[in-house]
């Protein structure tokens, strides 16, 4: 049984790409975002629970994010929470709702968050290359028992590679995308 599987080597780059974009959106920018409470862990009922299995997020503006919450006893646990998560943010309660206006970034916190984002793709591109290493290795394995040619081998070389380069673009693309939303504010 040959080794060599282009379609995971595909799914496993894809995965990711798709892992640094979920990376890349909990990064603050100056707008509201509502996956940025996405992290945020809430504690009610004895247990840590995320915040949207206990709440509504929604951005009414866009400065500004509404955390609705279903219990009004679980209002004082999600403004903790949202405090615990260290987001910068500052939350103001209203009945059962927390509003949390999305402060200005800083110059110096704008670079931060743009170094950030090229740390966060330079991972990706990591685990691409980590990837493209693994299918690698099978085709080489794959020769080795005879299970493929010489040529079999080569051409799946190329098919690695084409796909380690179409992903890490990707990468590159979704962060300078990153970067640019986060400098440009």
């Amino acid at each position: 049984m040959a080794k060599y599987d282009k379609n995971d080597i595909e799914r496993r780059m894809q995965g990711a790409v798709e892992s640094l974009k979920s990376d890349l959106s909990g990064l603050r920018t100056g707008r509201a975002n509502t996956s940025l409470l996405d992290p945020v862990q809430v504690e009610v009922y004895g247990a840590m629970m995320p915040l949207n299995q206990v709440a509504t997020v929604n951005a009414p503006e866009p400065r500004m994010l509404a955390v609705q919450v279903w219990d009004k006893a679980n209002v004082t646990a999600v403004e903790k929470g949202i405090a615990h998560a260290n987001l910068g943010l500052n939350p103001m309660t209203d009945g059962q709702t927390v509003r949390l206006p999305m402060p200005d970034l800083t110059e110096e916190r704008r670079r931060e968050l743009a170094k950030i984002a090229g740390k966060y793709a330079e991972n990706a591109k990591i685990a691409i290359r980590n990837v493209r290493r693994d299918g690698m290795e099978a085709l080489k394995e794959d020769e080795k028992k005879k299970e493929i040619s010489e040529d079999d081998r080569k051409r799946g070389e190329d098919e690695v590679q084409k796909l380690t380069d179409k992903y890490v673009a990707d990468a590159d693309a979704a962060a300078a995308q990153k970067e640019k939303e986060i400098l440009t504010q």
